[in-house]
Parts: C-alpha cells; structure tokens; sequence
C-alpha cells in the first residue's frame, strides 16, 4: 500500500472514531467519546504525517507523537498544540479511575473534529 493509500485509510479510520465519539458524547458516555476523540486524533495525525512525509511512528510516547506532526509541515505544526491537548486525555479516560466530565469531552470531541478538519485538508489538497 503507497503512503497516499494509507494516509486515506487512517482518514476513514479518524472519521469512523469522530463518529463514535460525537454519539457516545449524545449518549453522555463521557470517559468513551473521549477515548473515541483520541483514537480519532492519533489517526488523524497518522493521515497527515504520511501524506506529508510519507512514513508515521507508532509511538507509545505522546511527545514523540506531537513532535512527529509538529515536524510533518507547516500544517502539522498548526495542529501540534491541539493534538497535545487531545492526547492529555488520553489516560484519564482510558486507564485512570476517575472520570471523563461533559466538559472534557465536549472539548475532546471539539479537538478531535479540528484534528479530522486539518488531515482531510491535507490528504485531500494534492
């Protein structure tokens, strides 16, 4: 599979999760949407890394993954402090006892589609 072909496929995957993000925050399943958010955010970044330079890191490190966007291009720079925001609430919703409030979802799900907003413009723009 080209750079390009995976770059659409982790669009698609970054679409699907948003998706089930923004029913699990209408469902108020707060802890899901969120952890939905940031399944969709990483592949977001995955769609604009490999568009942008051909290759991804699948790093278990947060900061190694917004210095990989930051370092993909003009347009992943512009979405780094975003995604860093959106990858903090990561182990709060996935691992951590305490929960997800309507806020920090609502934000993640915001964060998330602004994430999807910035991968299509870039896998699409050439």
């Amino acid at each position: 599979m080209s750079a390009l072909e995976d770059a659409r496929a982790h669009l698609a995957k970054a679409r699907e999760f948003l998706q089930a993000a923004q029913f699990n925050l209408d469902v108020e399943l707060f802890n899901a949407a969120t952890s939905d958010a940031v399944i969709s955010g990483i592949n977001s970044k995955d769609a604009i890394c490999l568009r942008l330079t051909g290759t991804t890191r699948k790093a278990d490190n947060h900061n190694e993954a917004v210095a990989e966007l930051k370092a993909a291009g003009p347009a992943g720079a512009a979405l780094a402090p975003t995604f860093s925001r959106l990858l903090k609430l990561k182990t709060k919703s996935q691992y951590q006892s305490a929960s997800i409030a309507k806020a920090e979802a609502n934000k993640a799900v915001e964060w998330a589609t602004r994430m999807l907003d910035g991968a299509e413009s870039v896998v699409t723009a050439r």
